[in-house]
């Protein structure tokens, strides 16, 4: 898989130059309000002294990486605050390729296409797992595809574009895996707050030195402009992402540092509660219309997005935009997420249109 572009660009491109009015459901940027002590935060410190207008400590706000590690259990020395999730995945990868110890990186098959674009920018070579049909993984697969250059395990829970979330057991068995060939696990847990099923469990419950977790609040929070994520790293990385981090960014900036963490401090529990009610009944809407059109589809265990397949209708660029022009639509290739879903299409659940997307898909499949 090669990127010179990203495709996720191209796609919203298109869409927002059709000749028609288009549901979009290509990117997963969130439709609903943020927590109200976020703005709060933001009013807050726009009357702060000047001081507080300067650089940041580059490894994130002291209070900040004091409150994600008291809700993560770690230390704090451990966390670097990064400019994004993104910009999380790329300092945990870039630091376990770093090591020297393998320059192979197994990734799952479907895959969000950002992690074998760093892959490739990281000057490594990636080897996609594939997924089992309902998007769980076989911690067998990987053990079979490991050898003496893997270096890097990489996944992603709950998944983008499956919707799977992994068990502990299987997160368990990839941190064994990354033991015996002395690799790094990193699990993207971007989507946390989005599990449907409550048996999510972050991978950092298996306190090995072998995982790295990633995460974020663009999407719990829906902030994806303010990009402010975070790594928590193995001792033995720290100081290697801490590195490369301030040579690339210097820091993260801080008016969003400064409202995320009053965010933390304020928003009760109820607020991700009603985000996840209102996407199962999203997810119900629109899984209900592809009943009706007669798709093979996977419903979400978390995340926000679904995965469908119409006979007949393979998941290639040229079929998403004929499903933009004719329908009215905008979905992503199932071909974008690797070979496994090659004939499947992606739709983000993240605008208040479903239902009218839902309608448009049935009428025109059914």
């Amino acid at each position: 898989m090669h990127y010179e572009r990203p495709q996720f660009f191209h796609v919203m491109q298109y869409a927002a130059s059709a000749d028609r009015d288009v549901v979009d459901m290509v990117s997963g940027n969130p439709d609903w309000e943020p927590p109200a002590a976020l703005r709060d935060g933001l009013r807050e410190y726009a009357d702060a002294d000047p001081d507080e207008f300067q650089y940041p400590p580059s490894e994130g706000l002291v209070d900040l990486r004091e409150e994600i590690a008291a809700r993560r259990s770690v230390a704090p020395d451990r966390i670097v605050v990064t400019n994004g999730t993104g910009e999380a995945n790329y300092l945990a990868m870039a630091a376990a390729l770093d090591r020297n110890a393998g320059s192979e990186v197994l990734l799952t098959d479907p895959v969000y296409p950002y992690y074998p674009g760093k892959v490739e920018l990281l000057d490594a070579e990636a080897t996609l797992v594939p997924a089992e049909r309902d998007g769980s993984l076989d911690p067998a697969r990987f053990r079979e595809a490991a050898g003496e250059e893997t270096g890097l395990i990489v996944v992603n829970t709950p998944n983008n574009p499956t919707g799977a979330v992994y068990s502990r057991e299987t997160m368990r068995e990839l941190a064994a895996l990354a033991e015996e060939v002395d690799a790094t696990l990193v699990a993207d847990e971007v989507y946390d707050h989005f599990d449907f099923t409550g048996a999510f469990e972050s991978a950092l419950t298996l306190d090995s030195d072998r995982v790295a977790v990633t995460s974020g609040y663009s999407k719990s929070m829906a902030i994806t402009g303010f990009r402010v994520g975070y790594a928590v790293l193995p001792e033995r990385l720290v100081d290697a992402a801490k590195t490369r981090h301030m040579l690339v960014n210097v820091a993260t900036s801080r008016p969003p540092q400064v409202a995320v963490l009053r965010a933390l401090r304020e928003t009760d529990p109820d607020y991700y509660a009603d985000v996840r009610a209102m996407l199962r009944g999203r997810v119900e809407t629109f899984t209900d219309a592809l009943d009706a059109a007669g798709a093979e589809y996977t419903t979400p265990d978390g995340a926000f997005y679904v995965l469908a397949r119409f006979d007949g209708f393979p998941g290639t660029m040229a079929n998403a935009k004929r499903l933009i022009d004719e329908a009215g639509v905008a979905g992503m290739p199932g071909e974008t997420f690797g070979s496994a879903r090659e004939e499947w299409l992606r739709f983000a659940l993240v605008t208040p249109r479903v239902e009218e997307a839902a309608t448009r898909l049935t009428d025109y499949f059914a």
